[in-house]
């Protein structure tokens, strides 16, 4: 048996791609995309169609270029999601726009269209998970969809404020970055980590054990790994989300893989809610989830106005 066959018998494996084709190939039970992994894929000639669609799709909903523009790449999202679901039996998380991040209502409405769309193509909304910047505004929204039966992906998720944050409002699963945490610690830091040491593994750990003991129904999905010793450092996790490379080493990885995480482990931390004010102020106390949540939300802001253009030049 390999890692990866290994870890999807004590952990959800989900694709963090937006190749159908990798997603094909390593046959996971869900899939998440988002603005920077769809830029990718469209510029592969094999979604060619799939872009056409889009295209196609804008230049008869718009009134104007910017509202076809809109209207194609809300299409865009969909399609490759539309063929996601088709590949992978469980759900397929798809964004709201990152400039909506501080917009609940904004948010809400881009939840509405992007669900509108799916149901147009015959896909069971069910199966969506509408991605969300965890902000407080994103949370708030979340809150709102999750009351509606609409099932919520908090993104962009860095601090534990943000996740005792989105458990509280009942959201569905949450996706603490891994990797960007590391990544923050090691330019802070100067120093090398370990997955024993990883700040990301960490905080994941910690997530995880808490909604565990408080008995939290909210998913812990892992995201954003830089290395396969963060994802076997979390094996037990209730889902990760992994790119086509690491889940191809893992696959060719016949070493044993021991569960680190299981629901029974205790935690140390007392069960506590955060009202707006306390939310933002542990949010600013805390350097390095308001430093990546704020550059998460610009990364993935620039990759959708690069998507925008691609399509603007034949809209």
């Amino acid at each position: 048996m390999n890692k990866l066959q290994a870890l999807k018998q004590m952990t959800t494996v989900v694709a963090d791609t937006g190749d159908v084709d990798a997603i094909s190939r390593f046959t996971p039970q869900d899939a998440t995309t988002n603005p920077s992994l769809i830029l990718n894929a469209a510029r592969q000639p094999q979604y060619a169609a799939l872009v056409d669609d889009a295209i196609s799709f804008g230049q008869r909903n718009g009134a104007s270029n910017d509202a076809k523009l809109d209207a194609a790449l809300d299409k865009l999202a969909v399609n490759f999601g539309e063929r996601i679901t088709q590949i992978v039996p469980g759900y397929v998380s798809t964004e709201a726009d990152a400039c909506l991040s501080f917009d609940t209502e904004g948010t809400v409405r881009k939840a509405y269209r992007l669900l509108e769309l799916y149901s147009q193509a015959g896909v069971d909304t069910t199966r969506i998970l509408v991605k969300i910047a965890a902000t407080w505004e994103g949370i708030q929204a979340a809150r709102k969809l999750e009351r509606e039966g609409i099932k919520c992906n908090l993104t962009l998720l860095f601090g534990f404020n943000q996740a005792v944050a989105s458990a509280e409002a009942g959201v569905f699963l949450i996706s603490p970055f891994v990797g960007r945490i590391l990544d923050w610690y090691k330019a802070s830091t100067g120093k090398e980590y370990t997955a024993a040491d990883d700040p990301g593994v960490l905080s994941v750990q910690r997530i995880y054990r808490y909604y565990k003991t408080h008995g939290y129904q909210t998913i812990v999905m892992g995201a954003s790994f830089r290395n396969i010793g963060e994802i076997e450092a979390l094996a037990g996790c209730d889902r990760l989300t992994i790119a086509p490379a690491l889940l191809e080493q893992l696959e060719q990885d016949t070493s044993p893989l021991v569960r680190q995480l299981d629901p029974s482990q205790p935690c140390s931390d007392s069960r506590f809610s955060l009202p707006e004010a306390h939310f933002r102020w542990q949010l600013n106390e805390d350097a390095m989830a308001t430093d990546k949540l704020s550059e998460g939300i610009r990364k993935f802001h620039a990759d959708y106005l690069s998507l925008r253009k691609l399509l603007a030049e034949r809209i």
